[in-house]
């Protein structure tokens, strides 16, 4: 099965963290690709995202493209990051979830993935 794990936080919680918390965190991340194949789950794809303040929306109306900066809407959690993963069930998309660093301060949405043929 394949899901995409969205990792949602504040940004003004990851601001005020130290830089050595922040390299902690980091070293955590990367070694998420090591508890991925010890447990026989594949990672095709995982980002990081720039604050929100470098985003920006795009909306179709009336066939004319309308921009804004930012992001879709203001909220206290901010889109951080993604994981795209397969594995065998949910149980070991949540597992693996928890695993991530932002699930400690923020929430990670597991959202299973639509497979076209």
């Amino acid at each position: 099965m394949k899901y995409m794990l969205l990792i949602y936080g504040s940004e003004a919680v990851e601001a005020a963290k130290s830089e050595a918390v922040r390299q902690a965190e980091m070293a955590e991340y990367f070694g998420l690709n090591d508890y991925a194949k010890g447990r026989n789950i594949s990672i095709s794809s995982a980002e990081a995202l720039l604050p929100t303040q470098m985003a920006t929306s795009v909306r179709l109306r009336n066939n004319q493209i309308g921009t804004t900066d930012g992001p879709f809407a203001e909220t206290k959690e901010q889109l951080a990051g993604y994981y795209v993963i397969e594995c065998q069930n949910l149980d070991e998309a949540i597992d693996f979830a928890a695993h991530i660093p932002g699930s400690r301060d923020g929430v990670v949405e597991i959202r299973p993935v639509v497979v076209f043929s």
